[in-house]
Parts: structure tokens; sequence; C-alpha cells
């Protein structure tokens, strides 16, 4: 038994539901199953491959591949077939995005900490940063990726819903029923339970625990970009953490919240980060898109697609 799973049985429901953390997120998987072995079982599934993949790509860790690359000081780093899986997406999204979509941007954290406070970083600060963020600028020709000394490589725009959307693939193979996992809001159906369909809530932006819409899910993908919960608030103006890699800064006018379905986590993921990165444009590109998607832009309620 692992002592890091939690499960129980809402009452007057035929699903159970699996709780562990991972990735910094409450992490939950409902298995439309009768009984708790299996549901545990199926739980810890889901959980092991999240900590896997927590372990193998976390910025914060010191034994990840992401700290082993960042580290390389401009050598060669030859990677494995699931990481250059992960690059050449996010070289995709770099492209289509026009680059806004950029995995250089994470050394922005030095001086952004969206962390409910009003420590808003200085011009000065931030411009002296820009020279080592850049996609262009790493030298990827899979399997063998060069990045230039001082640079580094962030996959957490990538990580949680690649990690749903493996944790739902392995409990594909181990079980035809119903399933959905649910990792900080970041969704994959797999199956629809025997009551029809998976009810899911969208987080209000503006109070913690609450759903501003609830939308229903049978099989897809589902995934929100938003910032919630991440985010400076100084003099009345709230700076998102979604920031433009040409200038450092949080992109303006952009909706408080995204929310897109397709057929995967990690697809819904992407679609919902771009839109942000669009600002006021969100809406026109996922129309664009032609995706179901709901926008929040804190006036009101909007739900669009």
């Amino acid at each position: 038994m692992n002592a890091g799973v939690s499960l129980e049985r809402p009452a007057g429901q035929t699903h159970w539901i699996g709780r562990f953390g991972a990735m910094a997120s409450p992490c939950e998987v409902l298995v439309d199953v009768d009984d708790g072995d299996e549901a545990r079982r199926l739980t810890e599934l889901a959980a092991a491959e999240a900590w896997r993949i927590e372990r193998k790509y976390s910025r914060y860790r010191d034994d990840s591949l992401v700290h082993e690359i960042n580290a390389s000081e401009g050598a060669p780093v030859t990677v494995d077939d699931e990481t250059a899986g992960l690059l050449a997406f996010a070289d995709r999204c770099h492209e289509l995005s026009g680059g806004h979509f950029d995995i250089t941007t994470g050394i922005l954290r030095r001086v952004w900490r969206f962390d409910g406070s009003d420590r808003v970083p200085s011009r000065t600060q931030v411009k002296a940063l820009l020279p080592l963020i850049g996609w262009t600028k790493v030298d990827w020709q899979p399997p063998v990726l060069i990045l230039p000394r001082g640079m580094e490589i962030d996959l957490g725009g990538l990580g949680k819903e690649y990690a749903v959307d493996r944790a739902a693939e392995i409990l594909g193979h181990e079980t035809d029923r119903g399933v959905l996992v649910n990792f900080g809001g970041d969704l994959r159906a797999l199956r629809p339970p025997r009551a029809g369909h998976w009810t899911v809530g969208i987080e209000d932006p503006r109070r913690d625990r609450h759903a501003w819409c609830q939308i229903t899910l049978a099989r897809g993908g589902l995934a929100t970009s938003g910032d919630a919960r991440r985010f400076l608030l100084r003099r009345g103006v709230r700076y998102s953490h979604v920031l433009n890699p040409r200038t450092g800064w949080p992109v303006r006018q952009a909706p408080r919240s995204v929310t897109v379905i397709a057929d995967s986590s990690l697809e819904a993921g992407m679609l919902a980060t771009l839109a942000l990165l669009r600002g006021r444009h969100a809406e026109e590109f996922l129309r664009e898109q032609d995706v179901t998607f709901w926008c929040y832009r804190g006036v009101g309620r909007r739900a669009e697609g």
C-alpha cells in the first residue's frame, strides 16, 4: 500500500476517487470500478507515473534531466526518445506561436515570483535576462541539444499535461471502465462512467475552490491556463504569470482564465497557453482553431466555442 495515496467513494456514486500530490498540485484519479482494491491499484499506477515524470523533468530537482541540461555549460546533451518528443512538441509550439511560446523563458523566475505579493521587478532586472532567452539560440538537432552557456530550459508549461496523458494511457491498458485523470485541473477522460459523463467545474479566478461554470466530459482532454493562483498585485494592477519572451513582462490584456477541450490534455494545454499569449486576441485565436473553449475576463462570465 502506498502511503502517498488516499481513496474514497462518494456517497451515491459508482466511482472511486484516488488522491495524491505531484508537481506541486493536488491530483485525482476517478475510476468507475466496484472494487476498492482495484481502484487503489489503478491510482497507484497513475501516481507512480506522475512522480516519475516529476523526478525526470522538474526544474527544482538537482537530479533531474532538466537540471543536467541546464548545467551543461554549452556542451552537447543527447536526450532519450521521450525527451526528444517533448522538445519537438515545444519546438512546434514555438513555431505556431510566432515565438511567443518559448521554453527558455523559465530563467525569468529569477526576478518574477508570482506569489500574490506586490514585488514587481524593475525594468533593469528584467532587461538583464533577455539575452539569455530565445529558443532560436538553442542548437536542437534531435536527439542532440546544445544549450548556450547561461541559458535554461523549463518544461513546466508541458509537464503536467504530458503526465496526465501518460497516466491515462497506462490506465487505459489496465481497465476498460470509466477513467478520469485530473492533475491540478488538467484532465483526460478515457471513457465515461456508468452515470453517462463526468461533471467538471472550471475554477473561478476570483474565488479559491469555487467553479464559475460546470461542463460535462465523456472523452478527451481539458486544460485551463490563467492567473488564479500565480500572479502579482501592485497598486491595483494584476500581473499574470504568462510572460512575453521578447519583453520579459506579462502579456497584456489576456483573459484571466482560458479553458480548452481537445483530444489530449497536452494539446488542450498548448492551445490554452497559446491563447493567453495572444492577449486581447485570445478568443479570436481559439475560434480559428475550431475548438471548444471558455474564456473568463473578469467582467461577467463569458463562454464560447
